[in-house]
């Protein structure tokens, strides 16, 4: 059977590019999210706001409600994936090539220096437009990191590349056009604050490198979950150990509600253990009581945020 990972893209029989958001199949289908389409020549890329419209006026048979999940999702059946691109795979791929191209020869740079420095290669891949060949000469890098202890060891890494001069700090343009793209809901004084310690982002030869994790998911007894509205509160991290993961997760010290889990990568590893936060999101619900917020209901999170207050 295909093992269908997170981050991993689909290409389906009408040319629609999706990422997979959820490992595995649901009903026969893969959770993913619209990312982009080729169109004469062109690629369109897609937000949230924008994939749902287009795909209920053109393919409205991608839009999915998940009752796990209590969400309304886009999903792939497996009948109508063309093309399954794996990002470890095409890194490899790139790695090995004699290419002209900017961005791949920038990609390779970097495997280079992350590959001095010790970091094994071939536990990560790349993900983005790299991914499905949809590059521009201004795109980003988007590395994934499939262990815990070497994307860990990759925001190290990025740190000394940085002091090195080998690699740069984004500059004030490049966090205002990162903080323009998230539109989240933080002024960009604490959007960057809170970006700027996550050692997760950096420069080489100008060009903008990001490091996410994306582990398997856990075997554990599926709950229903059920939205009960909105909610913000102030509590104290008790745990942060998997606030890089995807979603990531933090543990509270509420009375009532003990786990965050976000599923926007503005506010993966957003905070740390003993710091005081506010949190805007979606208050659940399981079957068994269990409570939790959710925070980045959508990709862009709007209106739902996590802040560092103390």
């Amino acid at each position: 059977m295909t093992l269908y990972k997170q981050k991993d893209a689909l290409k389906t029989n009408e040319g629609l590019y999706f990422s997979v958001i959820k490992e595995g199949l649901e009903a026969g289908k893969v959770l993913g999210c619209l990312r982009y389409r080729l169109q004469q020549k062109h690629w369109k890329k897609f937000n949230t706001t924008a994939g749902n419209q287009f795909l209920q006026q053109h393919y409205p048979h991608y839009l999915y409600y998940s009752a796990p999940i209590d969400a309304h999702v886009h999903a792939i059946a497996v009948d109508d994936i063309a093309e399954h691109y794996r990002p470890s795979k095409k890194l490899q791929s790139l790695l090995s090539c004699s290419s002209k191209d900017t961005v791949i020869n920038d990609l390779i740079l970097l495997c280079q220096l992350f590959e001095q420095q010790g970091l094994d290669t071939k536990n990560i891949g790349i993900t983005g437009s790299l991914l499905i060949d949809a590059q521009n000469s201004d795109s980003d890098i988007d590395l994934v990191f499939y262990q815990r202890n070497c994307f860990q060891q990759a925001r190290q890494i990025a740190v000394q590349l940085i002091r090195e001069d080998k690699c740069q700090p984004l500059a004030e343009k490049d966090w205002q056009e990162s903080f323009t793209r998230r539109d989240c809901a933080l002024s960009f004084e604490a959007y960057h604050w809170h970006e700027q310690r996550k050692a997760n982002k950096l420069l080489i030869n100008g060009r903008k490198v990001d490091l996410t994790l994306s582990l398997p998911t856990k075997n554990t007894t599926i709950n229903i979950y059920r939205k009960q509205g909105q909610i913000t509160l102030n509590a104290k991290i008790t745990n942060d150990h998997f606030s890089f993961d995807s979603p990531a997760q933090f543990s509270i010290d509420h009375p009532d509600i003990k786990t965050v889990l976000c599923f926007s990568a503005t506010y993966t590893g957003q905070a740390l253990i003993g710091e005081v936060v506010e949190i805007s999101g979606q208050l659940e619900q399981s079957n068994e009581g269990h409570q939790q917020i959710i925070v980045g209901s959508s990709r862009e999170a709007v209106g739902e945020y996590i802040r560092v207050i103390g």
